[in-house]
């Protein structure tokens, strides 16, 4: 393995770098007076801004690179057969397990997360090897046989697509490409990441550890960029398959880039509006606990945060009091403080200022902020939680922000409830709180989202089931458990053992032309 670059100007840190072929390829410093501002990446620690983490000016070209790279590489590794593939993948969870705090200070340093979330993201990553690797999971891509007359057999079997393309989001950025990227290595899939241009540097340190664990050169790249480099890769006529995380706008770029390639499997999470419920007879304590939680985890950056809550009339205003008194005792600050911290900073200074403009627009549209969301004065991009009462929830009013800020409804019926909920473009998750079964699984029924709960937040999943969602959420390529079904396609055979092949009616034939 090539020797990891160091940056001169810092002892101990990594230079900036693509890994292309299993090599790194430095990326050069900027210079005012040549560098093209769209292909400057800049991820700076949110909770000190003037910190640059990584920096580099980054040449959309290195994305043909990678991908000649990952084609050269890709048919080896998926000849190496699935044993081969296998060891190194726990070769990938031994040594993401023995690096769990080098990744999370990582995380913690560019994206902003508290060091405990970090930690979580972390130790994801070799999880995700186990429950690739569940007959569970498996069995969705294993082949089989059956008997189609006495000597001819139906055989079906799974390929992988060749080279697969991760983009990859800022929010979990270790933790999301490496679900998408580990069931694709697995099925003897070749991989070009394309790291978030907020986290460049978590994705560099993907690159090293995957050095460590010994991928064949070529089968694992990681190529740095903005969205010139994204738009290359997910264009390139060379790659079989785009795994997607992130917004509806860019996954919309993504299709509108393929609408002529029907063939290549393209995978979308993109994010939500989700709603939770909150019934009359629920469990006070447990729905105002829960939704503070999954409104505000990961300062409201994760894409299964609560964004509206739906409650019922006759328990709104005790609800709205312990919600708004939960929120306002959330601890913000620095996401490595030594004391407990709720929330670190949100992850840049435009995100700082979407947030709040998202509060101020919903207050001139009518509704009532009760508890702002405001900027901390201190160093770093931090925000408080917010909570704003509408009057009602419609589809045509609905806009996701990826802050801490909720929404709150009322409504005087369970159908009422449902239809507030759904009242969006989007499907990801959705919480039902009740303490009565059948009033859940009614509702349940009735909401449309790819993750229902039942008296827990929608911020959250397991890994050992589907993760996805319907409308502007995704497009029926359900990721964690799911994700091996996006990372190989099926083929169907026929095999014939025997030699009396019929003569079809309207042919001559005579054996003596054979004999």
């Amino acid at each position: 393995m090539s020797a990891v670059p160091r940056d001169p100007a810092r002892e101990g840190a990594t230079a900036p770098a693509h890994w292309i072929g299993g090599a790194w390829e430095p990326v050069s410093e900027p210079r005012a007076q040549l560098a093209d501002p769209s292909h400057v990446v800049r991820s700076a620690n949110p909770a000190h801004p003037s910190e640059t983490v990584w920096m580099g000016l980054c040449d959309p070209e290195a994305a043909d690179r990678a991908v000649a790279a990952a084609r050269a590489a890709w048919r080896a590794w998926r000849d190496a057969g699935f044993e081969a593939r296998k060891a190194t993948l726990l070769a990938w969870q031994s040594v993401t397990q023995r690096n769990v705090e080098r990744i999370a200070r990582c995380i913690t340093r560019e994206m902003g997360k508290t060091l405990a979330e970090s930690r979580l993201e972390a130790k994801a990553l070799g999880e995700k090897v186990a429950v690739t690797l569940d007959p569970l999971s498996q069995s969705r891509v294993s082949g089989y046989e059956v008997t189609i007359s006495q000597t001819r057999r139906g055989v079906c079997t799974f390929r992988p697509h060749g080279v697969m393309a991760v983009i990859a989001p800022f929010n979990f950025p270790a933790h999301l490409a490496n679900g998408h990227f580990v069931p694709a290595l697995l099925a003897g899939n070749a991989v070009v990441l394309k790291p978030s241009e907020r986290t460049p540097a978590v994705g560099q340190l993907l690159a090293e550890l995957s050095a460590e664990a010994g991928f064949p050169p070529g089968v694992f790249n990681v190529v740095q960029g903005g969205a010139a480099t994204a738009a290359r890769l997910v264009a390139h006529p060379d790659v079989d398959g785009i795994l997607f995380t992130g917004s509806w706008p860019v996954g919309r770029r993504i299709l509108e880039a393929n609408i002529d390639r029907p063939g290549r499997i393209v995978a979308l999470e993109m994010g939500g509006s989700n709603a939770a419920i909150v019934c009359a007879d629920c469990d006070l304590r447990q729905a105002v606990i829960e939704c503070a939680r999954a409104s505000f985890a990961t300062t409201g950056q994760r894409c299964t945060c609560t964004r509206r809550i739906v409650v019922h009339s006759s328990i709104a205003d005790r609800f709205m009091a312990a919600l708004g008194r939960a929120a306002s005792t959330l601890v913000v600050g620095p996401g490595d403080a030594a004391e407990p911290v709720f929330m670190g900073p949100i992850v840049s200074e435009g995100a700082m200022h979407a947030a709040l403009q998202f509060q101020r627009d919903r207050a001139r549209a009518g509704g009532r902020v009760v508890l702002p969301s405001a900027r901390l004065d201190r160093e770093g991009w931090f925000v408080t939680p917010g909570i704003i009462e509408v009057d009602r929830f419609s589809r045509e009013t609905d806009h996701e922000v990826f802050a801490p800020i909720v929404q709150v409804a009322v409504a005087d019926s369970d159908a009422d409830l449902v239809e507030q909920a759904n009242a969006t473009d989007f499907g990801l998750a959705a919480s039902v709180f009740t303490q009565d079964r059948s009033r859940w699984v009614r509702m349940s029924r009735d909401l449309r989202a790819g993750c229902i709960n039942w008296n827990t937040g929608t911020a959250g999943a397991s890994s050992k089931l589907p993760f996805g969602g319907l409308g502007l959420s995704g497009n029926h390529r359900p990721a964690a458990a799911f994700s091996v079904d996006y990372c190989a396609y099926p083929v169907a055979h026929m095999e014939e053992s025997g030699t009396a092949a019929p003569v079809p009616e309207g042919m001559l034939w005579k054996d003596s032309w054979t004999a």
